[in-house]
């Protein structure tokens, strides 16, 4: 079975980088990586490496998410996609372990992702010494091998994660509905248990996050947020993202209630500052 690698991008080269050198590393080397390239000024070019490559652009003024998922999906010829933010560093055994395991599992599976600091992976690097400094998230546990069935789909995520071709169109895909950040994958996840499809957390070879300062609640995204989670919320009957709403809602910036979300401003300066985080978290 053929394994296509799917990664979005906006502005991130050296993460990029890093990715692909990960993939180059890798035990199983993928059949290609597809790029979706959303607006990067300059625009990205493929790095060499020892599989093929293939860019393709996708347009949007806000980060078009789900739309650039499903564009790199729908050029893939892989019949099991990987998906990997561009932030995300494989490791070697990614890409086999997840081709057996979707072998083995028609379903959505999450890989672990361990967390880098500031001045790891900016130069030459190990995975062994990514190991000795990478930290897992705090909120989420894995297996220490094989695969564990998941019974909440909130806890699908984007970061890595593998499917099936054919269960991905099956599913339609991530709903382009979603539009600009937020929501777009909790969505996901909650039509693959609409479907049958089982999440699974996959433990074993994950992937290292890649170390950026993040706003923390995601100030520069609360448009986006406030819409996405209101679409969601008018789907599904719960809301997804409840702590960032919390959040803009104690800083005066959306008006939340049980039934809707509504923007009030926009934030300002000072509450822009104070958010800034040097956290993966």
């Amino acid at each position: 079975m053929s394994v296509s690698v799917l990664t979005i991008i906006r502005n991130r080269p050296g993460h990029l980088a890093q990715l692909v050198e990960g993939l180059r590393r890798s035990d199983k080397l993928p059949d290609e990586l597809i790029i979706a390239d959303m607006g990067s000024d300059p625009a990205v070019t493929a790095p060499d490496a020892g599989f093929p490559i293939r860019i393709i652009r996708v347009a949007g003024e806000e980060l078009p998410l789900a739309a650039a998922r499903n564009a790199a999906a729908c050029a893939a010829i892989g019949d099991h996609l990987l998906f990997l933010d561009v932030d995300c560093i494989p490791m070697r055994g990614l890409v086999a372990e997840m081709a057996r395991q979707l072998r083995r599992n028609d379903a959505l599976i999450c890989a672990e992702v361990f967390y880098l600091g500031p001045t790891d992976a900016r130069g030459p690097w190990s995975e062994e010494n990514l190991k000795l400094s990478a930290t897992p998230h705090p909120a989420r546990t894995f297996p220490a091998r094989g695969v564990r069935e998941e019974a909440n789909a909130g806890l699908f995520w984007s970061l890595v994660f593998g499917i099936r071709r054919a269960c991905f169109d099956d599913l339609g895909g991530f709903d382009e509905g979603y539009t600009g950040y937020g929501a777009e994958d909790t969505d996901f996840g909650f039509r693959a248990r609409q479907a049958g499809v089982s999440l699974l957390s996959m433990g074993g070879p994950g992937a290292f996050h890649q170390h950026h300062d993040v706003l923390d609640p995601p100030l520069q995204h609360v448009e986006d947020i406030a819409r996405n989670a209101q679409r969601f919320r008018d789907r599904w009957q719960v809301w997804p993202m409840e702590g960032w709403l919390r959040a803009f809602s104690d800083l005066g910036i959306v008006e939340w209630s049980e039934q809707s979300v509504r923007l009030l401003r926009a934030p300002d300066a000072r509450q822009l500052k104070r958010a800034m985080r040097r956290s993966a978290f």
